[in-house]
């Protein structure tokens, strides 16, 4: 349903405008406090010059998940060398206001770069910098994140199997398990994570995704968390959210939900008139915190939510001079919205 592959590859050359202007407050208590466990928000460094997005954030949010910057795309040069200025900078910003970090994400298949396709031919080498790249990333930030994302999106949309990427290509499908323990080896104490999206939209895709983790167990590999993205149409059928949480959960693993947000123009199939959609973008969000607060304390690892005004999020970054999505919780003007509030009484 959601071609996140499109929205995101290039991002190093997009350019992203940085706001001006007074830091918005609301009459609200902190988001933060309405959930036992993190609440984080998806984070771009050039969003640090917004002095809203600064105050919004370092309120309202436990966490931040950086939306690209600790990619592969972004870390590894063709060279093989790696660069971390991004991530240390994000690093520092959560630091300074107190908030966890969250990595994301160390294997997807949309990106692999030069360094990698170079290697392709000689399967040993491969396996070695493929080994040596997961443990440099998590071992420079051993003890400083919450989690990590080792492998993301694994499984085809229509849930017939495993995705084909480069990484499959050349190692098979035990590419999975090596990036685990390799995260593992590097940082034992780290959460690691698998991640994927439309787990609610197709339940031949969860199927196939829980498939995968029950493999993974009985396996040992090590696999503490499971992150289901939730960016959702309005137009979702009532009660997938709730079915979905709970065939997680059923795993005994903690749950992550990981990109949260709720898209209009999804819903709408890109129509120019959100009304009919936006009571049940509501009962969306709603439907979310009840699921959420349905699941055993013992493994709510969090919630993330994917960016923080409506300006800022992916889906509005492709739009290209279309019509902008309201997938957010607070508006352009840094205001808590509807959806915002809706959360909000329905964690209550």
């Amino acid at each position: 349903m959601i071609d996140r592959r499109a929205a995101l590859t290039g991002l190093s050359a997009a350019i992203l405008s940085s706001c001006t202007g007074e830091a918005a407050t609301t009459d609200a208590a902190p988001l933060k406090s309405f959930l036992t466990a993190p609440l984080g928000v998806a984070a771009m460094t050039a969003e640090f010059a917004d002095p809203q997005w600064q105050a919004l954030t370092a309120t309202h949010f436990d966490r931040l998940t950086p939306e690209w910057e600790m990619k592969m795309e972004y870390i590894l040069q063709s060279d093989g060398s790696h660069r971390f200025e991004a991530p240390d900078r994000l690093l520092r910003q959560a630091k300074l206001n107190r908030q966890g970090i969250f990595g994301h994400a160390l294997v997807w298949y949309a990106q692999d770069g030069a360094y990698f396709q170079n290697l392709r031919s000689d399967k040993a080498r491969f396996e070695a910098a493929y080994r040596a790249y997961v443990q440099a990333v998590v071992g420079r930030y051993t003890g400083q994140v919450d989690g990590w994302d080792v492998v993301n999106e694994p499984i085809l949309d229509d849930g017939s199997g495993l995705r084909n990427c480069l990484w499959r290509d050349v190692l098979g499908d035990y590419y999975i398990d090596i990036a685990y323990h390799a995260a593992h080896g590097a940082d034992p104490a780290c959460p690691l994570v698998l991640n994927d999206y439309n787990l609610e939209h197709t339940p031949a895709k969860r199927r196939q995704f829980l498939k995968l983790v029950d493999d993974m167990q009985k396996r040992g590999v090590p696999l503490h968390v499971l992150g289901t993205q939730t960016h959702i149409s309005a137009a979702l059928e009532p009660g997938a959210l709730k079915a979905t949480l709970r065939d997680l959960a059923a795993t005994g693993l903690k749950i992550h939900v990981s990109e949260v947000d709720v898209s209009l123009k999804e819903a709408a199939k890109n129509a120019f008139d959100f009304k009919s959609y936006r009571a049940q973008q509501i009962r969306q969000i709603e439907e979310l915190a009840e699921a959420w607060l349905s699941l055993p304390v013992a493994q709510q690892y969090g919630i993330t939510i994917w960016g923080l005004r409506d300006k800022d999020s992916w889906y509005n970054r492709s739009q290209k001079g279309l019509l902008a999505d309201e997938p957010l919780l607070f508006d352009d003007t840094g205001a808590l919205k509807p959806l915002g509030q809706a959360f909000v009484k329905a964690l209550r």
